[in-house]
């Protein structure tokens, strides 16, 4: 991989992390409720998960997971069922003070991190996607594993920066937060995010 593809490849991963998703609206949920320095362990799962779709892509299982239609079936109702779970638990999250929330999370760092995994691989398009997007940046006269081990830590690296921000962000509103009230329509808010994202995903077509 030539630097200047490695260019082009840095500038399609800022754009496909920055375009909100799934994993975007967990992130910023997870900063919602347990600020940044906690509900950033969240992105670290949303990476584990990535890796082991670009793993994968790149082993040639993806070409496998694109063209049977019971794999991609079972993998996109699980996850659409696990969106409108979190946006159920979203829905009827309890009123809290910031401050309990903040010094005794409800969710531990173990859980952060499987709750993020679980969004990203229960999302078959990501597979898909990937393997449409990262053959196009390969030099197949050179070794391949090299090149996606360089696209994998690339991805990863950007995709942590970005779901910081959305992190932060969210981290940022929970201390503007200063009634019940608002923290209820703040929750429901993100329910009904990962309600639209549950709807669509059950639209995507192998």
């Amino acid at each position: 991989m030539s630097f200047q593809i490695w260019l082009g490849f840095v500038l399609a991963c800022w754009i496909i992390s920055i375009f909100p998703g799934a994993g975007a609206i967990a992130s910023m949920s997870s900063g919602l409720n347990y600020g940044f320095r906690h509900g950033y362990w969240n992105a670290l799962g949303l990476q584990l998960a990535l890796l082991v779709q670009i793993g994968i892509v790149a082993a040639g299982v993806g070409v496998l997971f694109a063209t049977t239609p019971w794999a991609f079936w079972a993998v996109k109702w699980f996850g659409v069922a696990y969106l409108l779970y979190l946006a159920y638990l979203q829905w009827m999250a309890p009123i809290q003070s910031i401050e309990i929330q903040q010094e005794q999370p409800t969710k531990s760092r173990f859980k952060l991190v499987m709750y993020g995994f679980l969004i990203n691989m229960s999302n078959p398009k990501a597979i898909v996607f990937l393997l449409a997007v990262l053959p196009q940046f390969l030099d197949l006269s050179k070794p391949q594993w090299i090149q996606y081990l360089i696209m994998a830590m690339t991805m990863v690296t950007i995709d942590l920066i970005v779901m910081a921000g959305y992190t932060g962000l969210a981290a940022k509103v929970l201390k503007l937060l200063t009634s019940p009230r608002q923290q209820k329509y703040l929750n429901r808010t993100f329910a009904v995010l990962f309600s639209c994202a549950a709807g669509l995903l059950s639209l995507v077509h192998q």
